[in-house]
């Protein structure tokens, strides 16, 4: 890696040149560069607003689930099996799903070997448990803080090998060029949060040959988020340089807390906990589920397989199956404006007697699981703690006692299946640019738990193995690079300038929005605003009007963004850059579920999609919650989009394509050995 300066806009500016830049410290940005390192390519280094700031390292659930293939037992499995399973969640390419279906195990193995403590028998089988839309039992987990383990346990190995990490450094804008109608990733634009202040007001500048983009999900755009607030996400330069998007309408939502955000799935629904709804100042407390639910017994059920059915999904709403109680939940915070409540101090009022859960009422599944688990008696708990105790310490240590005090809630994004495209080697649609982790889109509209996970590990060894065989070419030199990008850095760089600057023209009396508040009063109104906009309209409930005003509002608010924007202060750049990526990913991601619903998609994945010829959820709640299922017509085709401008204006392109078939390649072993002997493998 080299350290050179050049002079854009009459900055002095530090460009650092190397082969491969990897976006993010989260479990596949670590495990990018360990790999990069460990197949040859050592002159790597990863940016990173803070090693400590992304959602692998804090986020998790009950217990947080890791998936692979199987390793124990007696139960049959085989790559081609995983790839099925995971092929037939719908709108996802069979070549990358055989891709993750075949690097489980490996990747899985890795992550023990460097510590990751998974649990084994005395025999050293990895013993596993079923998740959601998994026919086997491929699930494993190290507990609440898998993701954590991970990513520390990885990070450990980047620093053994004296990887570089350039933490603090805010990536803002994806240079590229085009070569032979080919678009390329050559380098990218990052603020150093450290050196706002100085007259180039942090901006650096790396000259590579790759870039590994490991930045995680669009966290920063829903206001309703079980996402870390460390975590806000960089779609949005990646789809303004030309990356494309796939499968931008499939996300995850569910329950979670929000004071601590944490997923609310396993044990904490496996304990039958009671829902309570309040007013905004704790009055009127109440339970509301026994509302809606014709008995107690299939109530106490939808509570419980909650545990296993925890994200959304509008196929288990009808005949009070577990989704109605998202619904309902949804309906007392957004339709109603209450909060709501778990509370694991007492039974559901409905199904007790003299304080004691009637267990006779649990259906046979939910009976055997607690009989099994040495917990039909007491309250939630009381049967928390004897099931799953380190659920109780996790948020005693974030200052909730659930022993004592009620846990609020709200029905929250907490994963991406969609994002940015990629192939079975993980390289978008413009060259050396590798999406790998949650902001790949590879997931498809139904994915098995836990396999978000195998997706860090076994994307980010693809990247890194195609690089290292193809890719290991030197940078360009320092004068003919900043040639190429001298024009798209000087445009960050007058965007900065006019943020800064007090204007003095009277251009408020002009634009649309009268009175309103400038610099960084109006950029945090401007975040909140859009929070709440993608948490209205692009969220588990959707309607074709909300998303029409939601994408007509975040053009205008795209429109008028440096005019509104403008006398910020230097250290508010950062946030200033954050919201306009925010905006620019909104609005694709909200294009795409317009394009879903123009061509006839219904209600699928993890999302409800208002229909008023369907059927409602359950008696007595409002019309606007009509809702079909889908037909299935569009689970073997993805949407590609594509942003582009014109006029000024910001658009989107869509393409509706076939997902590929999972590859049926000759695996005859001589073919194949000959073929990797001669390197003909990693092309």
């Amino acid at each position: 890696m080299n350290k050179e300066k050049i002079y854009i806009k009459g900055l002095e500016i530090d460009v650092y040149s190397l082969n491969t830049v990897v976006v993010g410290s989260g479990a596949a940005g670590f495990n990018a560069a360990d790999s990069l390192y460990s197949l040859g390519q050592k002159d790597i280094a990863i940016i990173t607003e803070g090693v400590n700031m992304g959602t692998s390292r804090n986020t998790g659930s009950d217990k947080q689930t890791y998936y692979k293939l199987t390793l124990a037992g007696e139960a049959p499995d085989s790559v081609m099996e995983m790839a099925r399973t995971l092929f037939e969640g719908g709108s996802r390419h069979g070549d990358v799903a055989l891709v993750e279906a075949a690097l489980s195990a490996k990747c899985f193995y890795k992550l023990a070997e460097i510590g990751v403590p998974f649990p084994h028998n005395r025999y050293g089988e990895y013993i596993g448990y079923k998740t959601d839309h998994d026919p086997r039992q491929r699930a494993t987990s190290a507990g609440p803080l898998t993701s954590r383990f991970m990513t520390e346990k990885l990070e450990a190995q980047v620093k053994a090998k004296n990887i570089k990490i350039f933490d603090g450094y805010l990536a803002i804008g994806i240079l590229t060029e085009k070569r032979d109608n080919e678009i390329r990733a050559m380098g990218l634009v990052a603020l150093n949060i450290r050196e706002l202040e100085k007259p180039h007001m942090g901006f650096t500048i790396f000259n590579c040959t790759n870039i590994v983009y490991a930045t995680g999900g669009p966290a920063g755009m829903y206001q309703a988020s079980v996402y870390p607030e460390s975590q806000t996400g960089a779609s949005g330069i990646a789809f303004e340089a030309g990356v494309a998007g796939i499968n931008l309408t499939e996300s995850q939502f569910g329950i979670a807390s929000i004071k601590f955000r944490w997923n609310l799935s396993g044990t904490y629904q496996q304990v039958i906990p009671r829902y309570l709804s309040a007013n905004q100042d704790g009055s009127d407390g109440k339970e509301f589920l026994d509302e809606y639910f014709d008995t107690r017994s299939r109530m106490l059920d939808a509570i419980f397989l909650k545990g296993y059915q925890w994200p959304f999904d509008p196929r288990k709403i009808e005949n009070y199956a577990s989704s109605l109680i998202d619904i309902l939940v949804y309906q007392e915070t957004q339709i109603k404006g209450r909060r709501v409540f778990l509370d694991f101090m007492h039974n559901p009022g409905w199904a007790c007697g003299e304080e004691q859960l009637d267990f006779g009422l649990l259906g046979r599944e939910a009976y055997k699981y607690l009989e099994n688990s040495d917990a039909l008696f007491g309250t939630p708990v009381e049967r928390l703690k004897k099931m799953n105790k380190p659920a109780i310490d996790l948020y005693m240590d974030h200052g909730i006692d659930l022993t004592r005090e009620y846990l609020e809630i709200a029905v929250c994004a907490q994963h991406n299946n969609g994002g940015l495209a990629g192939n079975c080697w993980w390289e978008s649609n413009v060259k050396h640019f590798f999406p790998v982790g949650e902001v790949n889109g590879s997931f498809g509209v139904y994915r098995p738990g836990g396999s978000a996970l195998n997706s860090t590990q076994a994307g980010s060894l693809r990247s890194a193995q195609y690089i290292c065989a193809n890719y290991g070419q030197q940078p360009q030199r320092l004068d003919s690079f900043a040639g190429t990008v001298f024009s798209q850095v000087a445009g960050l760089i007058d965007r900065a300038v006019n943020l800064l600057k007090i204007s003095k023209s009277d251009i408020k009396q002009a634009l649309p929005v009268p009175d309103v508040e400038r610099g960084s009063m109006y950029l945090h109104k401007l975040v909140s605003r859009l929070r709440a906009r993608m948490s209205r309209a692009g969220a588990h409930i959707r309607n074709s009007d909300d998303v029409e005003a939601a994408i007509m509002e975040c053009g205008e608010d795209l429109t008028n963004f440096d005019c509104y924007i403008e006398g910020l202060s230097v250290n508010d750049l950062p946030d200033a850059f954050r919201a306009r990526d925010m905006l620019i990913t909104q609005f694709v991601y909200l294009s795409a579920i317009r394009e879903y619903i123009k061509k006839g998609g219904k209600s699928r994945g993890s999302y409800l999609i208002r229909d008023a010829s369907g059927r409602l959820p359950a008696q007595g709640l409002p019309e606007e919650l009509r809702y079909s299922i889908d037909d299935g017509r569009l689970i073997k085709q993805v949407c590609e989009i594509s942003l582009e401008k014109k006029g000024g204006a910001f658009c989107c392109r869509t393409e509706w394509m076939p997902v590929r078939p999972i590859p049926e390649e000759n695996s005859w072993f001589e073919n194949v050995w000959n073929e990797y002997m001669k390197d003909r493998i990693v092309k």
